[in-house]
């Protein structure tokens, strides 16, 4: 399949020596579609382009591949995973480590992924470990790392490698893509290159802007046109005996050189290849003859079909962001904005100190299996009271009692970015100064103390607001120099933790923190009678 698609690739570029407008038809093996898709992909894959976008000379090509490769050997960075897919001999684990090293790679930078990978490579060597954990560990494992779906997509794919494919790892392109939950065209492709040394290219984020610049393709890099103009790039470029390798270093390539932000082309390898470093160079030494009154002016190659060619751009040339004019990307669809009301439900431990109350997430959807605090959206209509007797029917509904909402208090706001929400969590604190609200373990709830809280499956953002929790709490011991309590940054114009403060200073237990619910409900009969 690969020898058919790199000839077809190579008979239209040879047929377009004879005319600068051609149509390259690129062919790439996906996944069994409906026919309508089929069809659809058919239609979006005949691709009417310049030869100007493609390498039409194949001596260009090796020189490009000569050249990459000679600057990654000389400069790559030394990652666990890239020493496992070198030096393990088992195709089974050497499959299995490149594989989990592209799942949290996604959407994830290396430096981040480099302490979650050597841990969870310690603790789960082979996918057969994997596939005995359960996925409370895994998702313990992962919290913090974010995209928590795909731990538990790794954890499904081990558990179907075991039980269906006989603890055997997929073996090639087409396999991993069919067989492994969670891994698409692109992870596929890096697996097989870099594990088991197929002949494929491979496109991600990196990959796109270095092909996009290289060829000046300023078309919507998300379009489907564009998409599989750039995988018919890849699959043309890829060095046929060391495929994995020359994946690698058009990814190291666009995460160290070819940066979204300030590109350092001085220090490229392939910059002689790159259309859109000659066109900023060309640019620049019109503008400078032009000043100095010169009419020898040179010449811009450029696509002979601009205005029509679907891998132009379709705005203006920007002299201010140079090759960084490529790619230009559409315009993101704004995060949804979202407040919610969340509890920090405590009581006091049984060896001292305090317990958090948490419950499961759902498995399905944002932060999946993860433990939370009581939470629900908030409402904008939603007035101060209503939010206190929501959340506290919640509270009561969870731990089976009849809690007053004017017991919880008011902490303080957190706020946590998601990819596509923007989120607020309204904090609030319920206090038990007893344990006679306890119901035991379950499956989706539970008390844990501060220290077994950071080795729980939790997120970041509730973290955040265990921070933000503790920060409030400590108020009741922190004075200044002149003997006032202070108030954490960021919180001392806050006038509800204010009022918060005061009604913690004569509340009706002699300014305890909290009620005891034995005082709560002598009151409340004292108040009745």
């Amino acid at each position: 399949m690969q020898c058919l698609i790199m000839s077809r690739l190579r008979s239209a570029v040879a047929k377009g020596k004879t005319g600068r407008r051609k149509t390259v038809e690129i062919v790439i093996p996906t996944r069994k579609r409906p026919k309508t898709s089929v069809k659809e992909e058919q239609i979006a894959t005949s691709v009417p382009s310049s030869l100007y976008h493609t390498f039409s000379d194949p001596a260009e090509v090796v020189r490009l591949r000569s050249q990459l490769l000679s600057w990654y050997d000389k400069d790559k960075r030394e990652l666990q995973w890239r020493t496992l897919a070198l030096t393990e001999s088992d195709i089974n684990i050497r499959t299995y480590a490149v594989w989990v090293s592209e799942i949290m790679l996604q959407q994830t930078q290396v430096a981040t992924v480099k302490d979650y990978y050597n841990r969870w490579m310690k603790r789960w060597p082979t996918v057969q470990d994997l596939a005995a954990a359960t996925i409370e560990e895994v998702n313990q494992m992962w919290a913090g790392l974010g995209y928590y779906s795909r731990g538990r997509r790794l954890h499904e794919g081990a558990q179907k490698v075991v039980s269906e494919l006989k603890g055997q790892m997929p073996r090639t392109v087409d396999d991993l893509l069919k067989q492994l939950p969670g891994v698409g065209r692109y992870t596929a492709a890096a697996i097989g290159s870099i594990a088991l040394g197929q002949v494929t290219g491979a496109v991600d984020g990196n990959v796109i802007r270095v092909l996009c610049r290289l060829r000046a393709i300023g078309a919507d890099s998300t379009s489907p046109g564009v998409t599989e103009a750039l995988w018919g790039l890849a699959n043309l470029l890829v060095e046929r005996e060391r495929p994995g390798d020359f994946n690698q270093a058009m990814m190291e390539l666009g995460a160290r050189i070819c940066t979204p932000k300030g590109p350092l082309c001085s220090q490229c390898p392939v910059q002689s290849h790159c259309r859109s470093y000659h066109k900023v160079r060309v640019k620049q030494e019109l503008k400078a003859k032009k000043l100095l009154g010169k009419l020898d002016v040179p010449d811009i190659e450029d696509c002979m079909n601009s205005g029509t060619c679907p891998l132009c751009p379709s705005e203006p040339w920007d002299d201010q962001l140079g090759v960084q004019n490529f790619p230009r990307k559409p315009v993101k669809k704004a995060p949804r904005v979202e407040r919610t009301l969340t509890c920090v439900v405590t009581r006091p431990g049984e060896e001292g100190g305090e317990e958090y109350l948490l419950i499961r997430r759902p498995n399905k959807g944002l932060l999946a299996g993860l433990w939370e605090f009581p939470s629900l959206l908030l409402q904008d209509d939603d007035t101060e009271v209503k939010q206190k007797r929501a959340l506290s029917d919640k509270v009561n509904r969870i731990l089976n009692t009849c809690l007053n909402e004017h017991l919880l208090q008011y902490v303080g706001e957190v706020v946590h970015i998601f990819s596509h929400i923007h989120q607020t969590y309204v904090v609030y604190n319920l206090c038990l100064k007893e344990r006679d609200v306890t119901q035991t373990q379950t499956e989706k709830q539970q008390w844990v103390t501060r220290s077994a809280l950071q080795e729980t499956a939790v997120s970041t953002g509730l973290k955040k607001i265990v921070t933000l929790f503790e920060k409030v709490d400590s108020l009741n011991g922190k004075t200044s120099k002149d003997g006032k309590r202070q108030m954490p940054e960021g919180l001392k114009n806050d006038k509800r933790l204010q009022r918060t403060k005061k009604c913690r200073s004569t509340s009706a237990d002699g300014g305890g923190r909290q009620l005891s619910l034995s005082s709560y409900f002598k009151t409340v009969k004292e108040e009745r009678s």
